[in-house]
């Protein structure tokens, strides 16, 4: 699925299912808190924090559908179409960041983290 037909999607779905959007505060909070679900399940799967009981159930991917949900509906409100945003986003890393990485020691030779 493109980017373009997530946020044709997403937009179908509120207005038949979600009735109409959250406002743009309200969805912002709300990816906060679903990145906070996201972030929790990183620290324990991948951190030094460990699993509670309860989050053994925990999906990362569905967590991060929901991230990536309340994106779209945030770019269908502000009217950002986020291909044209990605494609723009990705062009800026090629230029500012052409060099960086390849010159970064800290990538180029892990055994040195500092």
């Amino acid at each position: 699925m493109l980017l373009k037909e997530a946020q044709s999607k997403v937009d179908d779905w509120i207005n038949k299912v979600g009735i109409r959007y959250f406002s743009e505060l309200t969805n912002t909070a709300l990816l906060m808190e679903e990145v906070g679900e996201l972030a929790r399940i990183m620290a324990r799967k991948y951190g030094e924090q460990t699993a509670k009981p309860t989050d053994n159930a925990e999906n990362m991917a569905d967590e991060m559908a929901d991230v990536l949900f309340v994106l779209i509906c945030l770019a269908n409100q502000t009217g950002v179409d986020l291909t044209t945003a990605f494609e723009n986003n990705l062009e800026k890393k090629n230029q500012r960041d052409a060099e960086r990485h390849k010159n970064n020691p800290k990538l180029t030779n892990p055994s040195n983290p500092d």
